[in-house]
């Protein structure tokens, strides 16, 4: 059960990887440890060297504050 978790989180990570790439900046916020760990996903590979990611814990944002 951990590994099909793991593997659903690798995909989706791998997901939005494809999305990010194309930015020079990034912003990754949220309540949750998935911006994190996405943010560690990202690190691992080389092609996001030139990729300014950003991490800010957020427990609620409206819409101006997330734009």
């Amino acid at each position: 059960m951990h590994n099909k978790q793991q593997q659903k989180q690798q995909t989706y990570c791998k997901k939005l990887a494809a999305v990010i790439k194309v930015f020079s900046e990034v912003v990754l916020f949220g309540p949750t440890g998935a911006k994190s760990e996405l943010f560690n996903f990202l690190r691992k590979s080389h092609l996001f060297a030139n990729v300014k990611v950003q991490v800010i814990n957020a427990d609620k944002m409206i819409y101006n504050q997330q734009h």
